[in-house]
This record gives C-alpha cells, sequence and structure tokens, in this order.
C-alpha cells in the first residue's frame, strides 16, 4: 500500500509527541546540540537552525529544535539524583543549560573526553607530547598536560592551554570514574 506525502505529513502533524518520564532518580545527563539545514519549497533556499538534545541515565532522550527551555523544564521536571552527573563538551551553550539543572550543589560537572582529546589534537606537532598529554588527561593531571605545551610557540598550542583553564573544574581523573562506573566517558 502506498502512501503519499502530504499523508504522512498529516498524519505526523496530528500526532501527540510526549517526551519519556524517568522511572528512576536520573543521575547522569548528557548534553549536546547542534545546527541542523531546513530546506523550503524548490529554489526557496536553505536555513540554519540550531537543536539541543539530552540523554537522562542512558536511557532516556529528549530533543528540542529552537527551544531550550522546554529541555530544561523537561529534564528539571524527572526526579534528579545528587550527585548528578553533567556530562557536556566545551560550549559555553551547553554549560548554560546545565546551569538551569537542578543545583549548583547537586551537580557534578564533567568535560566530555571525546571534545577534551579532540581539542587537545587541534594543537598538532609532536605526536609523543600529544600521546604524554592524552595519558596526562586521562588520569585527570590537567597542570601536567598543560606543562607540556610551555615552550611551544603554536598557536593551537595557547588556544588548548586556554580551554584546559576555563574548564579547570570539569576535567576530571577520567580513569578512575571509568574503572569504577561513576559516569559514562
Amino acid at each position: 500500500m502506498s502512501v503519499g506525502h502530504s499523508s504522512l505529513h498529516r498524519l505526523v502533524q496530528h500526532q501527540e509527541w510526549r517526551p519519556p518520564e524517568a522511572k528512576q532518580a536520573v543521575n547522569e545527563i548528557s548534553l549536546d546540540g547542534g545546527k541542523v539545514r531546513l530546506r523550503g519549497q524548490s529554489g526557496a533556499g536553505s536555513c540554519w537552525r540550531d537543536y539541543k538534545a539530552a540523554r537522562l541515565s542512558g536511557l532516556y532522550y529528549g530533543a528540542r529544535f529552537q527551544d531550550s527551555l522546554s529541555l530544561t523544564d523537561w529534564i528539571n521536571a524527572q526526579p534528579l539524583s545528587t550527585p548528578l552527573v553533567c556530562l557536556g563538551d566545551g560550549h559555553d551553550g551547553i554549560w548554560n543549560l546545565f546551569k538551569t539543572i537542578g543545583s549548583a550543589a547537586q551537580r557534578f560537572e564533567i568535560l566530555d573526553w571525546y571534545h577534551l582529546k579532540e581539542n587537545l589534537y587541534k594543537v598538532g606537532g609532536s605526536l609523543k607530547r600529544l600521546d604524554k598529554a592524552e595519558t596526562l588527561l586521562w588520569n585527570g593531571q590537567r597542570e601536567a598536560a598543560k606543562a607540556l605545551f610551555n615552550d611551544c610557540r603554536r598557536k593551537q598550542a595557547a588556544n588548548f592551554c586556554a580551554y584546559l583553564d576555563k574548564h579547570q573544574a570539569r576535567i576530571v581523573n577520567y580513569s578512575y570514574l571509568q574503572a569504577e562506573q561513576l559516569a559514562t566517558i
């Protein structure tokens, strides 16, 4: 049976989409954002719009298109544990959203390992130095990792050191947290 595009569109528009409700206390939240390209009718051009997505305790997922407030309202409506692990990339917009979730005393903020490593390898240069820095950062030794770039004159190294300073409280001992299964790294 064939169903036309406009019929499918009408069915989707009439569907009520409810976000899931957590059955147990949420102990970890991952937030991320991005852009979606929207195309109009043929010849009308396209535009880029922002979205934010959340994963709660690895079980519940929600996303909002240009509506971060309803995403944080949905998260705050869930039972939140203490401590509440908040995992995000280095983007200010993500950390600003985390500020509206739970209380400051409740949140344990962690910079996502993938993004930390991605920024490390943007420095370039000696692979030996990058491997050493990666090992130090994996063990939460931010200052020792930063010291490896003291003699480096590349702009990327200065940018990375500033990134480490900006997120110093969010750089943790990833090795320990993973071994104890205290957070999804």
